[in-house]
Order: C-alpha cells, then structure tokens, then sequence
C-alpha cells in the first residue's frame, strides 16, 4: 500500500474508526453533495455497487492516489432500507426488521488514475422480536438518523437485538475492512 495516498470519501465516523484499524494512513475528502439515487430497476443486490461508483465520479483523482468510496444499504425482503427520514421512519424500518433475518450489503469502491474495482459484499443479520418499548427507547437515546436501516449493530439495540450473524461484522458497521486490504494487496 505504500504506492499510494489512500482517501477515504466519508463523512462516517464509523469508516473512519474501521479504516484506522487496518493501520494505513489515509485522509478524509468529503464532497458537500453526492447523489444517492439509482435506478428503481436496479436488483437490489447491486444498488450499494452502483452508489459507490457514482460517489467515486465525483472525485478528480490525482496520480498516487487510491479513493475509498462506500455505501451500505439494509435490504429486507426485496425493500432497501436507506436512512431513516425522521423517528416515524425510523420506527417503521425497525419493526421491519424485528423479528427477521434481513441482508446488509456494503458496496464499495476503490479508483485510482488507472483502474476502479468495485465489488459488494452481504452480512445476514437476524433481530429478535422487538417490543415497541426497545424501538422507541433505542430511537430516543441514539437517534439512528444516519444509518441505514435505522440501527448501528455496535449500539444497544445491536447487543440486545441480534441474536444471529452470518458474515463480516465490520460490514453492517459500515466497512468490510477485511475484504478492502485484500482488494488493496493488488492494485
């Protein structure tokens, strides 16, 4: 990794947190607006790829630079859990999720002036059945406003919620970490 200035396009406290602990040195450049948007037809597997190669366009990269773009998205059924708008929403994608097994999938994408890999990868998470109590005093207490599907697995409702995990933890925290240095060790 030393052949380049690795930039990490975030605003996430969380990817940053993950990125640090593979000990590379990097910078963070956040553009003040990129698009979230994708076509409705898109299966939804491939929708946080697709993202994070439109938020990889909107950099002008530089020679010896590496950009880290990502985005992670909570899929139930064939519905796509982005952000919640508001505690009503955030509400309703929990009592979405109580109860269920959904598919988190973190699509990320790594440019550099020669060459752009993309590539997606899934986490199964299953929730015991919530009460409206747990929701509305998770809601309260941590405002799960900026992440998608309205919970970060490394809060409360992470402890006393997931009863089951197949896959990368660090994924539904926002960053396969694991599966980004392996990525890494080829370009």
């Amino acid at each position: 990794m030393t052949n380049y200035h690795l930039i990490l396009a975030s605003n996430s406290p969380r990817r940053k947190e993950l990125l640090e602990g593979l000990d590379l040195p990097f910078t963070v450049k956040v553009k003040k607006y990129v698009p979230e948007d994708y076509p409705k037809d898109l299966p939804v597997a491939q929708v946080p790829q697709f993202i994070a190669k439109e938020k990889a366009s909107a950099y002008d990269i530089r020679h010896g630079e590496l950009l880290l773009t990502a985005d992670t998205v909570v899929v139930v059924g064939q519905e796509v859990l982005g952000k919640p708008v508001d505690e009503s929403d955030a509400r309703r994608m929990l009592r979405l999720l109580s109860g269920r097994t959904h598919q988190v999938i973190t699509g990320v994408c790594l440019t550099t002036t020669s060459q752009q890999k993309a590539f997606s990868v899934s986490t199964n998470v299953t929730f015991k059945e919530l009460s409206d109590d747990e929701i509305n005093y998770y809601i309260s207490k941590y405002q799960p406003f900026d992440k998608a599907g309205a919970y970060g697995i490394q809060e409360w409702i992470g402890y006393v919620g997931v009863t089951k995990l197949e896959g990368s933890y660090y994924n539904v925290m926002g960053l396969p970490v694991q599966r980004i240095y392996e990525e890494m060790q080829t370009m």
